[in-house]
């Protein structure tokens, strides 16, 4: 069984959600230190002049878990996400079919980072086709840190493989305690579909946040995110 692990993240980006595609169980790791401008409260789209990005405001974040981070509600940051979605997507194929998915989400004041991005995600994950059951770290009881929290939290869930980025020193495992821990690392080795954007008279911007394929691909976007290294590329980037 194949577990993947990561940081809840805020409408993420393709390689995150490939990730939990190819995972048999995604573990959120709810519980660790938030990161200041990092992608935990962010994420890209495409916009006419390239790309932008959305960011969740937070109250007072440093040195707490993401589980404990508070959005600042003080700002019109629900109003602005939900305004840039429809004038940068209003013309994509498919944001018709799933605008009411994710227009509740700005509707609800949300006072957790973590609560938000983990109830967007279970509503982007089931319209894409992807089934993988989410569990929160922080419900696993589970203690310790760095690779020998990521191997119990594996071996917890019953893991044969864990699925890491393509280089696993740079995601600061210990590649010698992972082998001796029975477990199989797994590499991702994952390149971004291209497929078709908004916005033609700009060039291809990989890695966006999922809504950007999902708007674009409805019902193709899990087979466009499922593609590996090995798979040839589609060349659709100059349709729409």
């Amino acid at each position: 069984m194949i577990v993947g692990i990561h940081q809840p993240h805020y409408l993420p980006w393709l390689r995150y959600v490939e990730k939990i595609a190819r995972s048999d169980v995604f573990v959120l790791l709810d519980d660790v230190q938030f990161t200041k401008n990092g992608w935990q409260n962010r994420t890209r789209i495409k916009n006419a002049q390239g790309w932008m990005y959305l960011t969740v405001p937070v109250l007072d974040a440093f040195g707490k878990p993401i589980n404990e981070v508070a959005i600042n509600n003080q700002q019109r940051w629900r109003a602005k996400h939900w305004h840039a979605l429809q004038t940068n997507y209003a013309r994509a194929p498919y944001f018709e079919r799933y605008r009411e998915l994710l227009r509740p989400l700005y509707d609800q004041p949300w006072e957790s980072l973590c609560e938000c991005s983990i109830h967007a995600l279970r509503v982007l994950l089931p319209a894409i086709g992807i089934q993988t059951p989410l569990v929160r770290s922080s419900e696993l009881g589970v203690a310790g840190g760095g690779t020998e929290r990521v191997i119990e939290l594996c071996r917890t869930l019953g893991a044969t493989a864990y699925l890491t980025g393509d280089y696993a020193a740079t995601n600061h495992l210990d590649v010698a305690t992972f082998a001796s821990s029975g477990i199989e690392l797994q590499p991702q080795r994952w390149e971004a579909p291209v497929y078709r954007q908004q916005f033609p008279a700009v060039p291809f911007i990989p890695d966006l946040s999922i809504v950007d394929l999902l708007f674009n691909e409805g019902e193709r976007s899990l087979s466009l995110l499922s593609r590996r290294e090995s798979e040839p590329a589609i060349a659709e980037s100059s349709r729409g």
